[in-house]
């Protein structure tokens, strides 16, 4: 009822500010737990969806914070921007806070701009998989592994069992499929302004500063400044986020209140914790 009556208003009581929508997307990517949903296609689908459907917005921002993870979720949500930057005609800038490594970095392939902080780590274009081997610690508190399978390559790479050189070698050709499809997109998106820096898809990675130069991303700035700068000094961030469900969690996704259920969860939660703990602390944070 006010929206329609908005236009007959006076012009200076009009507040025709340009609005610009904002969705952050933070965290290890593909990594959920009972308590935390983590960065997925499922979890940013919705709040990427309501940015876009802004019709006067003349861009949408997104704010990338993230150490990487799945790869399948990172091209999803990736592509899942381009797609509704294409049907809405709307331009997508990315602004990186501390971090837009690996799948990360991945999702902010989805900007037409990458502004960074100066000391914003980029880059990390590769493909990791780690694990442990428990064959000796087994036979000596006196565990015997039992297992029974249909199909003789179903326990490849079993921690429990001694490495076979053909399962490595397997491995490493999936995540080689991994890494060039990673490398593609890059070229894709950025080929135009690349460097022919040698490391540039060894999975190292770089400062903000060091990541224009390389042409990783585009410029230095951040989201205030460079909207208003863009946009003029009355434009206004809107940030758009998952409604909150029970418990306040976003996406509205229940928790199941078994006593049981909430010790396993709080247990996978620590878990969860740990390995989000170390993925920030790889790049220093």
């Amino acid at each position: 009822m006010l929206s329609s009556l908005r236009r007959f208003l006076p012009g200076f009581l009009k507040n025709d500010a340009p609005i610009i929508p904002v969705v952050r997307l933070q965290g290890p990517i593909g990594m959920s737990s009972p308590l935390r949903p983590g960065l997925s296609l499922a979890t940013a689908a919705l709040p990427l969806e309501r940015a876009f459907s802004m019709k006067k917005a003349p861009a949408v921002a997104l704010i990338v914070n993230s150490p990487g993870g799945s790869p399948v979720q990172s091209r999803l949500i990736f592509q899942r921007i381009r797609d509704l930057a294409k049907e809405n005609e709307k331009d997508v800038l990315v602004f990186v806070e501390d971090v837009a490594a690996s799948g990360g970095y991945m999702i902010a392939l989805a900007g037409d701009e990458i502004i960074v902080d100066p000391s914003s780590v980029v880059g990390s274009i590769g493909v990791v998989a780690a694990g442990f081997g428990f064959t000796e610690l087994i036979g000596k508190i006196g565990v015997e592994r039992r297992v029974y399978t249909a199909g003789e390559k179903k326990v490849t790479l079993d921690p429990f069992q001694p490495e076979v050189p053909e399962d490595i070698e397997y491995l490493k050709t999936l995540q080689q499929e991994i890494h060039d499809t990673f490398i593609d997109m890059v070229k894709s998106r950025r080929a135009d302004v690349l460097s022919d820096e040698p490391d540039l898809f060894t999975g190292k990675f770089w400062t903000g500063s060091s990541a224009v130069n390389l042409g990783l991303v585009d410029s230095l700035g951040d989201l205030r400044g460079v909207l208003k700068k863009r946009y003029g000094d009355k434009a206004e961030a809107k940030l758009i986020s998952a409604p909150r469900g029970l418990f306040g969690r976003k996406g509205g996704v229940g928790v199941n209140l078994e006593a049981g259920a909430l010790t396993a969860g709080l247990g996978n939660e620590l878990i969860s914790a740990a390995e989000e703990r170390l993925m920030w602390q790889r790049f220093g944070l």
